[in-house]
């Protein structure tokens, strides 16, 4: 089993994440998807989009972080990262979402470089555009954690879900990018639980083997 990777992709970080939960073995292939052109070029040739993560499993190409995360769930459903009960699934598929599709899309490289680009942004407008959504995404997510018994010492209950896979990255990016986390105890309380576990240390960007000179501005 691969993993095409990129340290700074937040998409990527998610799905490290469950692969060190479960305890599974991958080859990582690291992709520089935002500086190597030739390189990228190449790898659109395994996904059109050239975007990290992609899994290749026995033949199969895996694109998109979230059916990558929910094969490696119905594959090996040991150290299970979604509940048993189906309303817990789905809120821990909601919370994961949320993250995904809410949140991240709006602060990856190619909208940044649009701003840039095509408006004119410079440096701190963008920014200041990252951390509105970030924040805006997070206000979201300590209210759901907060109104919902479900909620313990993660997102879900007392194990680590997917939700938890996918808040974990996005909170690192946004202290990466300096954005106030004060006004969200929930997410920052979870986040550390998170972090004192092996499975979201090794799998935090600054760890990765292709973490060394390459811009540190540069995520997806």
């Amino acid at each position: 089993m691969e993993l095409y990777t990129y340290h700074r992709s937040v998409a990527a970080h998610r799905v490290r994440i469950v692969l060190n939960i479960k305890g599974l073995s991958c080859e990582y292939r690291f992709v520089d998807i935002a500086g190597d052109k030739l390189q990228r070029y190449q790898f659109r040739a395994l996904n059109p989009q050239g975007l990290a993560p992609v899994l290749v499993d026995e033949g199969h190409v895996i694109t998109q972080s979230m059916a990558i995360m929910e094969y490696l769930e119905e594959r090996w459903p040991t150290r299970a990262v979604l509940p048993k009960d189906i309303p817990g699934r789905a809120r821990v598929r909601a919370l994961a979402q949320l993250f995904i599709s809410d949140i991240q899309p709006l602060h990856n490289l190619r909208v940044l470089r649009y701003l840039r680009k095509q408006h004119g942004q410079d440096d701190a407008q963008v920014a200041q555009w990252s951390a509105h959504w970030i924040a805006e995404g997070l206000a979201a997510v300590e209210h759901l954690l907060g109104s919902s018994t479900e909620t313990g010492a993660y997102c879900h209950g007392d194990h680590p879900t997917l939700a938890d896979a996918c808040l974990v990255p996005e909170v690192h990016e946004a202290i990466e990018q300096g954005v106030d986390l004060s006004e969200f105890p929930l997410v920052r309380q979870v986040y550390a639980t998170c972090m004192t576990l092996a499975a979201f240390q090794a799998a935090a960007p600054e760890t990765q083997r292709d973490a060394s000179g390459l811009p540190e501005t540069s995520w997806v």
